[in-house]
């Protein structure tokens, strides 16, 4: 039996007046309560099966995710903000079918599997607790004694299992956040101990000189044959500078404070002028979704707490949400642009995931002040080229046209998993058509198969590149970890050199011939792509350049070595010295999983006796 609004222990006292909200409150108000009701249409009611009743169904995964229950959260605040019904019995639903999730040492697991992984507890663990402290008055005085008993199990685990060796760095520093609140909630004085201890390691994992955060991936400080260590932009900004700044506020640690908002200016500087956050070389690629990362929560807490330090953080956090509006297919958040187009649907994992912070922005509206998106984010505003040293990642603007350039050599879940590397053009950008260019994995492995969805057809990566084949075997400057890039500014003209090989995935040059260049000039005007290789022979040399370009765009192609795409509102227009061809031109546009693209393949092929293509790229 459901419990009626009306007969809660304590009254109903949150509902929202809509006219006295902020505008960014307005617009995550508005696409939470879409979530919600998408979210609550999934939810299966089955009586008969204990296992499946009140979960949330996943159609894109044909499948339950066990972490679903961090729904509760967002459903108890619009309980409490709308008053209306349905959302306190879709989380009573949920809570009661957590069970199944349960480990016997207070834990959750990933999947309903009891074997399956269980440090996602933490997480878990914050969602009911934010839900329990701001809204644990709708539920009965029996139910809420139930529910905190059962958190109190979770953050015991947290606290007996978890030390600052814990599997990657993002469960031990949300832990951190987790311990502190909890320890509160429950006046538990070992948790608050825990957690500052574990703060006093922060500075140890911020790289030098920009202060990114390190340790995604396990061992958490391995350096790579470069001297890199594993970073991943989309975990750090949507997970792990959460849980730190909310930490760092909460107790007041001004010096903290200070460090983050450092580390803050550096990551933001990946956000592109769409809100998107380019995750085109992190350790952990496989997940990312343009808007971040597949299974992480939203960069929405961390930058609106902090946007009274520096108001670009609040233009990230509105920028950041508009995308996810964007992005957001018959009531949830898909994982890229064009879901819709491809007729690929968004797996539920996103959407309550990224319901929990919202959710959280919502709770602490009184502590976040200035979120608008009137101060210019960086790359919106620099002309020039910035070279992050501890990644070997190189960002370019130019007029209207943003560039990523990565020759990081991190490679997560070794030997194969293979982000945009090598010295690729892993991003271009224009600002009237967005994304030209992003980067994919090398090859799209399930590296997380419950995490991950299936490729909906062809494996193609998006990455642009240089390629060979021989008896079948793929030959690419993106498996080149050796890769060496030169760059400079001149004459208004950005100027990127690269050396590199053509080598396989297992990192081994190909027969003949393997050494090629490539050129990237960046101009008000154009973007132009040049490839010399030092062999005029005909070996099937061929630069590939997956053009994003979502289904039902024009494409027209005048001459053999001239092809527009008629966007909305310009047509980027491409030029060579070579014929252009379009890969198996067809079937319908080719789309990949990461970041959530489709693209139209473009092929230019060195012919016998020529050694240089010439490639430029203009939006009109």
């Amino acid at each position: 039996m459901m419990l009626p609004l009306n007969a809660c222990n304590g009254k109903h006292s949150k509902m929202k007046n809509f006219n006295n909200m902020t505008a960014f409150e307005k617009q995550s108000f508005n696409l939470l309560k879409i979530w919600c009701d998408a979210m609550i249409r999934d939810q299966v009611y089955d009586k008969s099966n204990s296992v499946i009743h009140g979960a949330l169904y996943c159609h894109a995964c044909d499948d339950i995710h066990g972490r679903c229950n961090d729904a509760i959260y967002p459903f108890m605040y619009m309980a409490d903000a709308t008053g209306e019904q349905k959302y306190l019995d879709a989380a009573i639903k949920l809570m009661e079918w957590s069970k199944n999730v349960d480990g016997p040492n207070g834990s959750w697991t990933n999947d309903i599997n009891p074997k399956s992984w269980n440090g996602i507890t933490v997480f878990g663990a914050i969602a009911l607790g934010e839900a329990l402290h701001h809204h644990g008055h709708l539920l009965s005085k029996e139910m809420k004694e139930k529910w905190d008993a059962r958190l109190k199990a979770s953050i015991e685990f947290v606290y007996e299992r978890f030390d600052m060796h814990f599997s990657h760095i993002n469960y031990r520093f949300t832990a951190i956040y987790a311990l502190y609140f909890l320890g509160k909630y429950f006046d538990e004085e070992k948790y608050i101990k825990k957690s500052k201890e574990f703060a006093t390691l922060i500075p140890q994992y911020l790289t030098e000189p920009n202060k990114l955060i390190f340790g995604e991936d396990k061992p958490d400080n391995d350096k790579s044959a470069k001297g890199f260590y594993p970073i991943d932009l989309g975990y750090n900004v949507e997970e792990t500078l959460n849980g730190l700044v909310q930490y760092a506020v909460l107790v007041k640690d001004e010096e903290l404070l200070r460090l983050l908002t450092e580390s803050m200016n550096s990551h933001l500087e990946f956000m592109l002028p769409d809100g998107a956050w380019d995750n085109s070389w992190g350790t952990r690629q496989n997940k990312w979704t343009y808007w971040g990362s597949r299974t992480t929560d939203g960069c929405q807490p961390a930058f609106s707490l902090m946007a009274d330090r520096n108001p670009a953080f609040g233009t990230a956090a509105v920028l950041s949400t508009e995308l996810l509006e964007r992005c957001t297919v018959n009531g949830l958040l898909a994982g890229g642009l064009h879901y819709k187009s491809h007729g690929v649907k968004p797996c539920i994992h996103h959407t309550f995931s990224h319901a929990k912070n919202l959710a959280f922005v919502l709770d602490n509206a009184t502590e976040i002040k200035s979120v608008d998106k009137e101060k210019p984010l960086p790359r919106k505003m620099k002309n020039g080229v910035k070279h992050f040293s501890e990644l070997d990642v190189w960002l370019a603007a130019k007029g209207p046209w943003r560039a990523t350039v990565s020759s990081y050599d991190q490679v997560w879940k070794k030997p194969y998993s293979v982000a945009g590397t090598g010295g690729a053009l892993n991003v271009l950008w224009h600002e009237k058509v967005g994304p030209v260019f992003t980067a994919s994995m090398a090859e799209y492995l399930l590296v997380e198969p419950n995490n991950q969805q299936e490729q909906p057809g062809e494996d193609f990566c998006l990455t642009p590149r240089i390629e060979r084949f021989v008896d079948n075997v793929w030959y690419t400057n993106i498996y080149d970890l050796k890769a060496k890039v030169d760059v400079f500014d001149k004459d208004n003209v950005i100027h990127f050199r690269v050396n590199t090989n053509l080598k396989n995935r297992d990192k081994k040059n190909v027969s003949s011939y393997s050494s090629l260049k490539l050129n990237y000039l960046i101009d008000a005007k154009a973007a132009t792509i040049k490839a010399s290789r030092i062999t005029g022979e005909e070996n099937g040399d061929t630069l590939v350049l997956p053009l994003i370009s979502q289904t039902g765009e024009k494409v027209v192609q005048s001459s053999e070595k001239t092809l527009e795409i008629h966007k909305k509102g310009a047509v980027v227009k491409v030029v060579s010295n070579v014929p252009i061809k379009i890969k198996d031109m067809e079937k319908e546009r080719i789309f990949n999983q990461v970041p959530g693209m489709e693209v139209l393949p473009l092929l230019l092929m060195f012919s016998k006796g020529s050694t240089e293509i010439t490639c430029s790229i203009k939006v009109d």
